[in-house]
């Protein structure tokens, strides 16, 4: 048996996998905007050639919430690491680190992504959006009253990826109907199973929105 092969079975070649190749056909199981959030994570990845970082620590300028911030990190950080150990921005969650759960969502240039399956280097000259930027003194996004009000959380661990999820979503479909927002979200998961709450908060939502034009 060749050292290559498994069981006698031989590899297949690994020049034509690509990254967006790999991502494209790495199942979700989870409804249109968790089909969506794979499409987003494959074009969120730098085309071309490969390029040769580290291994040892680098500079990197992450543009979050419409600030640069200036990091030293490792190739291997991702921008979920970056954005929770080195900025302090510890609204999105870690639990799956798989990018199957949702938690961990942010807005990369408008869209939604999992912030666990995107490498920091990569996410350098974009424009990222956490949850933090909906906050502002004495005021509530429209969007977080609307799950205060239907009690769309318990736990709350996955809150902040579904909020994010539902901004992007609502940026889309502005007035949806609650199927529509049922199989929308299929991209987050609450292990608390809040969500009818979820759901009824972000059709009401849609309408505190008028059509996503608040930031």
């Amino acid at each position: 048996m060749s050292k290559n092969d498994v069981r006698g079975v031989p590899n297949p070649p690994l020049s034509n996998v690509t990254r967006r190749g790999f991502m494209g056909g790495v199942g979700l199981g989870g409804g249109a905007l968790g089909t969506e959030l794979l499409e987003n994570q494959a074009l969120a990845q730098p085309a071309g050639q490969a390029k040769l970082l580290g291994p040892g620590a680098i500079p990197v300028t992450l543009q979050v919430n419409g600030k640069p911030h200036n990091l030293t990190v490792e190739p291997r950080v991702t921008l979920l690491d970056a954005l929770r150990d080195h900025l302090g921005l510890t609204g999105a969650k870690r639990i799956c680190d798989r990018g199957t759960c949702g938690a961990c969502t942010v807005m990369l240039d408008g869209k939604a992504v999992y912030a666990c399956s995107i490498l920091a280097v990569d996410a350098q000259g974009r424009e990222i959006q956490t949850i933090e930027s909906l906050s502002a003194p004495g005021q509530v996004h429209p969007l977080i009253q609307s799950f205060i009000n239907n009690d769309a959380q318990q736990c709350g661990f996955c809150t902040p990826g579904f909020v994010m999820a539902a901004k992007h979503f609502l940026e889309k479909s502005p007035n949806p109907t609650y199927e529509q927002v049922k199989k929308g979200l299929g991209g987050n998961l609450c292990r608390c199973g809040t969500y009818m709450g979820i759901r009824k908060a972000v059709v009401e939502a849609g309408g505190r929105l008028k059509g996503g034009a608040h930031a």
